[in-house]
């Protein structure tokens, strides 16, 4: 019977750290006046009762974006 030398695999070489990049901006700051789309999305409200149940969430996720996206920006006021 013979026996078989398998070598044991080394783990692998780690190459250099990655470059830390700024971190993902959730929010992209905005040219305009943020009350501009919060105006807009809380308009998109007023017809509400007009529409079917599975539309208002879509309604009630742009206007709480919209007032996010509001507040990040409020230190630059």
């Amino acid at each position: 019977m013979q026996d078989h030398f398998h070598p044991v695999p080394r783990p692998p070489v780690p190459g250099p750290p990655p470059v830390p990049g700024p971190p993902p901006d959730q929010f992209a700051q905005q040219d305009t006046d943020p009350r501009a789309g919060v105006d807009e999305a809380v308009a998109g409200l007023e017809d509400l009762a007009a529409l079917p149940l599975s539309e208002h969430v879509d309604r009630f996720e742009a206007v709480h974006t919209e007032l996010t996206v509001a507040l990040s920006t409020i230190d630059k006021v």
